[in-house]
């Protein structure tokens, strides 16, 4: 096995005493196991280990949970975030029945599968993606819920809330206003070599970085942009850079969160995802004649993508959370629009673009909250019955949006503004994505019924808001 000799190559290069096998439950959490570097052999890539898939959100039941993880040889980087050295591989997930076959719900399967529908209808094409990663990164963050209590608390060194000096440290001023973040320099944007740090270990593992810079919100809000990749690498990438931002940042003494509304009344994060399809010559969405400079094929994807938007909001903003930064007024979109260069619109075609060859769309609802494998391969499959069955978004959408007369305004379609109705969405409309069998039935089904839990456990909850409104009634 020649890879198998490689891979012993480089452990024995690198001085790796610990395997660390890395794979994604129905969520988006990583878990992992640790093994010693002597077991890289071609049993580990044929047999794996085992694992109890009745402990993974969303996998099988206790009396079926003998599951084993395989890791992918091709995908591997050594990690930082190890003292001892440590090669990390991520994983694929299988059924164990009467024989070891691909498990329905493993995530990068379905990934791989929406990779290979996609050249099933266009030979040779590939979807090119490159999200952008917002999160705040804070100094202080505590939160309860009991039958008594219910509260949380954050705090950012950045924020002009601390203009009168926090306890116990000295006050050098220079704080961020209130959505006055973006681009902010130093001595302002006080962790610029954090974010220097970051991109530089994920450049290491091979991570393309376009660049980073503070972001809109003051209270440490902060933005690390890639380059393009494919579908497969680049939902994979996206778990490592998460988890190479969350740990760097607790290296540091500060948490990072990819929460979507952490703080009231300051920008929530979002994972806009640059997209487009790509063959040998380039994108295939351009077309100078065309509206917004979009290919026929093009304006049917950005179709495919608003038709079904409500359905793939059920991945791509998973969270009840998530609708509380798609609000009006942070240029956060909340009607189904596609325009140049307007950032309140749900596709957005960059007004900046001067590359025929990468001329793309940029889909900006999702969150960091979701499934990448999932939401990517949803936002794909969705496009792509737009090209299928020619779905004509009609001319871009040049309005203000939030300016509109109520009449005008009505007869844009709303985005969902709660879990629940993007729930709803995705049950009465799916066939899209079950489609080459990308997703099937019974992941959907088991989705849905996870995030119906998270709807449950904050309707049962009082807020703290609801005191000040009823507590008196």
């Amino acid at each position: 096995m020649a890879v198998l000799d490689q891979l012993r190559k480089y452990v024995k290069q690198n001085n790796i005493e610990y395997i660390d096998l890395k794979f994604s439950d129905l969520i988006g959490d990583w878990h992992h196991i640790t093994i010693p570097a002597k077991s890289l052999d071609s049993e580990l890539f044929k047999n794996g280990v085992g694992v109890d898939g009745s402990s993974l959100p969303g996998f099988t039941r206790i009396e079926r949970g003998d599951m084993i993880i395989i890791p992918d040889p091709a995908i591997y980087f050594i990690d930082p975030f190890f003292e001892r050295p440590t090669l990390s591989f991520i994983c694929d997930i299988f059924a164990v029945a009467k024989k070891v076959e691909p498990y329905s719900r493993n995530p990068r399967r379905v990934v791989r599968d929406a990779d290979k529908y996609l050249r099933s209808m266009i030979p040779g094409a590939n979807v090119m993606l490159g999200p952008e990663f917002e999160f705040y990164l804070f100094d202080d963050v505590r939160f309860n819920q009991g039958p008594g209590e219910g509260y949380y608390f954050i705090d950012s060194e950045e924020a002009e809330w601390n203009t009168a000096g926090r306890e116990g440290s000295r006050n050098l001023g220079y704080k961020v206003q209130y959505k006055g973040g973006y681009h902010a320099a130093p001595p302002k944007d006080r962790t610029y070599n954090i974010r220097s740090e970051m991109t530089a270990l994920l450049s290491e593992v091979g991570v393309g970085i376009k660049y980073h810079h503070h972001e809109v919100g003051g209270a440490g809000q902060h933005e690390i942009e890639t380059k393009f990749d494919t579908l497969p690498r680049m939902a994979d990438q996206t778990m490592m850079i998460k988890y190479f931002i969350k740990n760097y940042a607790f290296r540091c003494g500060k948490s990072a969160t990819f929460m979507p509304k952490p703080l009231f009344n300051e920008p929530g994060s979002g994972l806009h995802v640059h997209q487009y399809l790509a063959d040998k010559k380039g994108s295939i969405f351009y077309n100078l004649k065309g509206p917004a400079n979009l290919s026929k094929n093009g304006l049917y994807y950005v179709g495919g993508l608003l038709k079904h938007a409500p359905a793939v909001f059920a991945f791509t903003n998973p969270s009840t959370n998530s609708y509380k930064r798609l609000i009006p007024g942070f240029e956060a979109p909340v009607r189904g629009t596609y325009s140049v260069g307007n950032r309140t619109a749900c596709i957005r075609i960059p007004g900046y673009l001067l590359n025929p060859k990468t001329h793309r769309l940029e889909f900006r609802p999702p969150d960091g909250t979701c499934n990448p494998y999932l939401a990517y391969a949803a936002m794909l499959m969705a496009g792509l019955d737009g090209i299928q069955n020619k779905i004509d978004p009609g001319e871009p959408f040049d309005k203000d949006i939030t300016h509109l007369p109520e009449k005008e305004l009505a007869k844009i379609p709303l985005l969902p503004t709660s879990l629940t109705k993007a729930l709803d969405a995705l049950e009465r409309d799916h066939q899209f994505l079950l489609k080459g069998g990308v997703f099937t039935e019974d992941l959907i089904e088991s989705w849905v019924a996870l995030k119906r839990k998270d709807v449950d456990q904050i309707r049962i909850r009082p807020h703290p808001w609801e005191f000040y409104l009823y507590y008196d009634k």
